[in-house]
């Protein structure tokens, strides 16, 4: 029988993510969100390319980045209320960990298993810093995936995508539970 883990297992059937907006500071520090970058970066990494790369944003680089966004969205064309949402991510924010997902040449592990393993720092990230009594979420939204912002913002690379942006504080509000798959719907069992 292999070794049980209960605790940890309960955590991961209960847990669940914190809107940005209900997270204020204080936010871990330094030493504190080493640990959990540590934590993060333990994911599945074929070949080990790390294929990521982490920034972590400060209030006063996150308040350039919302004048950025602003800009950005009125420049673009950006509809009014999806601006304020790219812009809202970094005026109320305190701390953001963006998860670059960043390929590596290789030729026996493929693009979509690296971006997989960005993808897995994210949600090890929240995990961690849930676990450490923090609240967390991962958001993307249009500062993510437009590349005329989020290229110069976050400094991408020819290749590099964000994975994530993940909030990180004090959580000012229990986050109400809501539905969860219903696995007969999303379960298929093969014995043969």
């Amino acid at each position: 029988m292999p070794e049980q883990n209960p605790a940890a297992l309960d955590f991961l059937l209960t847990r669940r993510s914190h809107p940005p907006k209900t997270l204020v500071a204080p936010v871990p520090d330094r030493d504190s969100l080493m640990r959990l970058l540590t934590a993060a970066v333990r994911v599945p990494d074929h070949g080990k390319l790390e294929p990521w790369r982490l920034l972590v944003l400060q209030k006063p680089a996150l308040d350039r980045l919302a004048v950025a966004a602003g800009d950005h969205a009125t420049r673009a064309g950006i509809a009014p209320d999806q601006a304020a949402k790219g812009v809202g991510q970094f005026a109320g924010a305190n701390l953001i960990v963006v998860v670059v997902s960043s390929p590596k040449p290789s030729e026996k592990v493929p693009v979509v298993e690296q971006v997989h393993s960005a993808g897995a720092v994210c949600l090890s990230l929240v995990n961690a810093a849930l676990a450490d009594g923090w609240g967390a979420a991962w958001l993307t939204g249009w500062v993510a995936h437009d590349a005329g912002f989020a290229g110069p913002a976050f400094g991408l690379q020819p290749g590099e995508t964000v994975a994530g942006l993940i909030h990180i504080g004090t959580a000012t509000q229990v986050s109400p539970e809501r539905p969860r798959p219903d696995l007969s719907n999303v379960v298929d069992w093969v014995g043969a």
